[in-house]
């Protein structure tokens, strides 16, 4: 007999990998096949199983199975809506480290492009990397799906917000500019690899920039923001030498 239940929780390629291997040694259970997508499990059992021996089977991780439909979150809702309330979480975080940014200056004689990006970076690393250590483990899942070092290495993914943390507080006092800067070209270079191999590849995957908080589609606003990075690095660099 075939049952279709919900998880609650899956929110990656990783996730649904790691919920159908638990699920697949409960008792009873022939074949499941789990989609993170609409946040649903199929299952191929031998009679019915009662639902808290399959909550049992993910006992110790954040993901919760129901056969009650109501109430339940849409996992990919974003898909119904139009690109700008898709990506409105970090649109709105880019407009406030930019306007900040500009503010800083406000009391300057003069304006001045380097000061500009150099706070506006320090924004954009610290505000992106709080966002990762609210749920650390579940960034870290989600990384894994894409990053080409993650991947490797999930290591990377738990290690990856504090190097942008690092260098946030870097970028806000203005220390090593030139070393800063050069790390950041790196880090955020190699970031775009797994980006950029997503989006073309055009899988269906969630972006991690902003953590485990906002489910957000990977898609060309991820390899803007990382080229961002990357230009404006690579000018101070430039600058720097000069």
């Amino acid at each position: 007999m075939t049952h279709r239940y919900k998880i609650i929780g899956m929110t990656c390629d990783s996730c649904q990998t790691k919920v159908q291997d638990l699920l697949s040694k409960a008792v009873g259970v022939r074949n499941v096949n789990a989609n993170w997508h609409t946040g649903e499990a199929e299952f191929v059992m031998k009679k019915h199983i009662d639902t808290s021996v399959l909550q049992n089977a993910l006992r110790g991780t954040r993901y919760k199975i129901t056969e009650k439909q109501e109430n339940i979150p849409h996992i990919m809702e974003e898909v119904t809506k139009s690109r700008l309330q898709t990506y409105k979480p970090v649109l709105l975080l880019f407009a406030y480290i930019t306007a900040a940014s500009f503010l800083v200056q406000l009391k300057s004689d003069t304006f001045s492009w380097m000061m500009w990006m150099r706070h506006f970076m320090a924004g954009f690393f610290l505000s992106f990397s709080f966002f990762k250590l609210i749920n650390l483990s579940g960034f870290a899942d989600s990384y894994s799906t894409y990053d080409v070092v993650a991947k490797k290495w999930r290591g990377y993914g738990f290690l990856y917000p504090f190097i942008e943390l690092g260098l946030g507080f870097a970028f806000l006092s203005g220390i090593f500019s030139l070393v800063i800067n050069t790390i950041t070209l790196v880090v955020m270079s190699v970031s775009l690899i797994g980006v950029l191999q997503s989006v073309l590849n055009k899988r269906k995957i969630r972006c991690a920039c902003l953590g485990d908080v906002f489910n957000l589609p990977m898609s060309t606003i991820t390899i803007i923001e990382d080229a961002l990075m990357i230009a404006m690095s690579l000018f101070m660099i430039v600058f720097l030498k000069a």
